[in-house]
C-alpha cells in the first residue's frame, strides 16, 4: 500500500547534485527528485518526453535554437527527440517524470552520468 510522500521532506534528505532520486513509480513510469546547480550536458531521448516541474528556483533549459524559463511552480515537457540542456545558475530543486526506462543522459555517457537512481 502506498503512502503519503513529502515532497520537501524528501529534498531535506540529500545534497547532492545532478543525482535525481526516486520517490515513487506509477504505471511504468518513476517520480524523482533533483537538486542541480550549474550545466548539464546538451542530450536528448529518443523515446520519451521528459517532464521537468520547478519546486524551487528558476531552471533554463537550452534547446538547439532557443531557451526555456521555467520558474518556481511552473513544468516544461521537453519533446522525444529534442536535444537540451538543463541549467542553473542557482540551486533547483525539481520532480521529474519519466518512462522507467529513461536513461539519465539520454544518448550521451558523461561523467555524471547516473545507471541507476537511489530510492528515498
Amino acid at each position: 500500500m502506498s503512502s503519503v510522500i513529502n515532497i520537501k521532506e524528501k529534498l531535506g534528505l540529500f545534497t547532492d547534485q545532478w543525482s535525481p532520486k526516486k520517490v515513487a513509480e506509477l504505471n511504468g513510469q518513476q517520480v524523482l527528485l533533483a537538486k542541480i546547480q550549474g550545466e548539464f550536458v546538451f542530450h536528448k531521448h529518443d523515446n520519451e518526453d521528459e517532464l521537468f516541474m520547478v519546486m524551487k528556483g528558476q531552471l533554463q533549459i537550452d534547446l538547439e535554437d532557443s531557451s526555456v524559463i521555467v520558474n518556481e511552480g511552473e513544468f516544461y515537457v521537453v519533446p522525444k527527440g529534442v536535444p537540451h540542456k538543463p541549467i542553473a545558475k542557482e540551486e533547483v530543486h525539481l520532480l521529474l517524470f519519466e518512462p522507467l526506462s529513461t536513461k539519465h543522459t539520454g544518448d550521451v555517457v558523461a561523467d555524471i552520468t547516473v545507471e541507476t537512481y537511489e530510492s528515498i
